[in-house]
C-alpha cells in the first residue's frame, strides 16, 4: 500500500515535470538563467569566470562574458532536460537524436567485440546518449545513490529503461565492469572529476590536479575500444551526438599516461565549444595548493593559479632536460665499448 508522504509527493512531482515537454523544459532553463545573468543570484557566474581566466586566458572581456552568460543557459538547459529524459521512452529519447557523427566509429567497435568505454565528459547533455548506445550494446554503468530515496527511486528507474546494469561505485562495481568488457560489452565513464579520495595528479590545462585514473585502467587493462562522445542541443528540440576515436597514445604507456590522453581530449573540446561545458564545477581546487581558491580574490586565485602553473613548468622542463641528458650518456657509453 503506498503512502502519501512528502517523500512519495517528491517521487510524484519529479515523474509529473519529467513528462513535459522538452520545449517546456528548455523555455523554463531560458528564462531562469536570463534572471540569473541578469540579477547575478548565484555566485556561479564568478566560479566560471575564473575557470575561464584559467583554462582561455587569451579571451577578452567581451568574450568571456558571452561565453558566461551561455554557459549557464546551457547548463541550466541541460539540468531540466535530463528530467525530460529520464520521463520519456527510449524510443522517444532516440527519435530526439537528429544526427549522429561518427557512428562507424562505434559499429566497428562493436563488431570487434573487445568491449568499449565511452569517455564522456560534463559537457552538453550527455544523458541523452545512453538510449541511443543501449539500443546495440549492453551497458555497465558506475551509479552512485542519490541521497533522496525518492528520487533515486526516478533516476533507477530511468536508467533501467535502458537495460543499463548499474554497479556501486567501489571496488565490487569495478570488478564487474572489468568482466563486462571482457565478455564485449560497453561502460560510460565520466572522467573530468575529482576523485573523493587519492587520484592521480594529472595535467589540466598545466595545472597538475587529483584526476581519477579509472578510465585508461579500463582501456589498457582489458584492450576495450576507447570513444569520446558528446550531445550538443539543436534548434530543432533535439540534439546532435558526436563519437570520436581516442588518440591511439592511449592504449600505451601507464595509466598516468592515458589519463593525460583523456585530458587532452577534454580541453580540445573546451577550446572548440567552451560555451557547451559546465564551468560551474570547481575543477582546480584539486590541487592542494589551490584547496581555498575559490575562496579568495580573483586576483590572488590567479596569482596562485600561475605559481602552480609556473612551478609545473620547471618541473617538466627539468624532467625533460634529465632524460635527454641520460639518453645522450647512455649512447656516448654504448659508443665507448
Amino acid at each position: 500500500m503506498t503512502t502519501s508522504d512528502s517523500r512519495s509527493f517528491m517521487y510524484r512531482l519529479l515523474k509529473f515535470i519529467s513528462r513535459q515537454p522538452i520545449q517546456l523544459s528548455r523555455l523554463f532553463a531560458r528564462m531562469l538563467a536570463g534572471l540569473v545573468n541578469t540579477l547575478k543570484l548565484t555566485k556561479t557566474s564568478r566560479t566560471i569566470q575564473l575557470n575561464l581566466k584559467i583554462t582561455l586566458p587569451y579571451l577578452n572581456d567581451q568574450q568571456r562574458e558571452r561565453i558566461i552568460q551561455n554557459a549557464i543557459r546551457n547548463e541550466l538547459t541541460s539540468y531540466m532536460e535530463f528530467f525530460s529524459i529520464w520521463g520519456s521512452s527510449n524510443q522517444k529519447n532516440i527519435s530526439r537524436i537528429h544526427h549522429v557523427e561518427g557512428a562507424d566509429f562505434f559499429h566497428q567497435a562493436i563488431a570487434e567485440n573487445k568491449g568499449i568505454v565511452l569517455i564522456v565528459p560534463h559537457f552538453g547533455t550527455w544523458e541523452i546518449m545512453n538510449a541511443w548506445c543501449a539500443q546495440y550494446t549492453d551497458m555497465t554503468i558506475l551509479y552512485k545513490p542519490v541521497k533522496d530515496k525518492d528520487a533515486d527511486r526516478f533516476v533507477r528507474e530511468a536508467r533501467s529503461r535502458e537495460q543499463a546494469k548499474l554497479v556501486p561505485t567501489d571496488e565490487s562495481g569495478v570488478r564487474q565492469i572489468f568482466k563486462a568488457l571482457k565478455q564485449g560489452g560497453t561502460t560510460v565513464i565520466l572522467p573530468d572529476h575529482t576523485p573523493n579520495v587519492g587520484g592521480e595528479m594529472v595535467d589540466y590545462f598545466g595545472i597538475p590536479l587529483a584526476s581519477s585514473n579509472l578510465s585508461a585502467k579500463l582501456i589498457q587493462k582489458t584492450k576495450a575500444k576507447a570513444l569520446f562522445l558528446y550531445a550538443i542541443r539543436n534548434e530543432n528540440h533535439g540534439f546532435d551526438m558526436f563519437i570520436e576515436p581516442m588518440d591511439p597514445a592511449i592504449y600505451q604507456g601507464t595509466d598516468h599516461d592515458g589519463t593525460l590522453v583523456i585530458h587532452h581530449a577534454i580541453e580540445d573540446l573546451i577550446r572548440k565549444y567552451p560555451d557547451h561545458y559546465h564551468w560551474s564545477y570547481k575543477r582546480f581546487k584539486a590541487n592542494p595548493e589551490l584547496d581555498n581558491l575559490y575562496t579568495l580574490n580573483e586576483e590572488d586565485a590567479l596569482a596562485n593559479v600561475e605559481q602552480v602553473r609556473q612551478a609545473n613548468r620547471e618541473r617538466l622542463n627539468a624532467a625533460t632536460t634529465y632524460t635527454t641528458d641520460d639518453k645522450i650518456l647512455s649512447a656516448h657509453s654504448l659508443n665507448q665499448t
